[in-house]
């Protein structure tokens, strides 16, 4: 059913996903400065669950449905961008997504909830298994759902692993950011500009895409 050629392009492309800039890896490696390897495997977590939501919806055929009804779309689109604009304001104004004092840390629930909240409000993740997954599976080769939650469970756990890691390494350079408390205002800003970017552009959104 999943011939080796076709895991190797699929895991390929999967690994070009996760590692593009995004939201989601923003949010694990602010995670991982300001709270530790720990934290930024939960929002991993976070994400990756997320993920497993998308293609879930997707192989039930609900992504389908939130494709064809202008309305749901609409409903979901706004709820995700509000969400990411929010975080993006809340970073900027804070500025303590990337922080170093204990009062900034953050509840390890609520920061694996915020990660999969950043994944499921999101509708692009969404759109995109539905555009990308399918690409890879071939009903000849047995059951199209089967394939669909394989294909879309591998692309969570290396969004889960890959994200942890680039947390767990930006922790690294936790004690030379300490020193310049300029570059982390600086990477709080960039964060929140990129949640917000994020948001604007799960606005321009359609649902019909090409």
């Amino acid at each position: 059913m999943f011939p080796l050629d076709v895991l190797l392009a699929y895991s390929a492309a999967c690994l070009l996903v996760v590692l593009a800039p995004g939201p989601d890896n923003i949010l694990a490696i602010g995670r991982g400065l300001s709270q530790g390897p720990r934290a930024a495997a939960l929002s991993a977590l976070g994400a990756g669950v997320g993920i497993l939501f998308h293609t879930l919806m997707a192989a039930l055929g609900l992504s389908v449905l939130l494709q064809g009804s202008e309305v749901l779309f609409w409903v979901i689109k706004l709820i995700g961008a509000a969400y990411l604009i929010w975080l993006g304001v809340h970073a900027l104004r804070s500025k303590n997504l990337i922080a170093f004092t204990p009062a900034a840390h953050v509840p390890l629930r609520k920061i694996f909830t915020s990660g999969a909240l950043s994944n499921i409000l999101n509708p692009k993740p969404g759109l995109f298994v539905l555009a990308f997954v399918p690409q890879f599976v071939d009903a000849t080769r047995g059951s199209v759902t089967t394939q669909m939650l394989v294909f879309g469970s591998i692309f969570a756990l290396m969004t889960t692993l890959l994200f942890a890691l680039m947390g767990a390494f930006a922790n690294r350079l936790a004690a030379w950011l300490q020193q310049r408390p300029r570059v982390t205002t600086g990477l709080n800003v960039g964060a929140g500009l990129v949640f917000i970017a994020s948001g604007l552009s799960v606005l321009a959104l359609k649902s019909r895409s090409a």
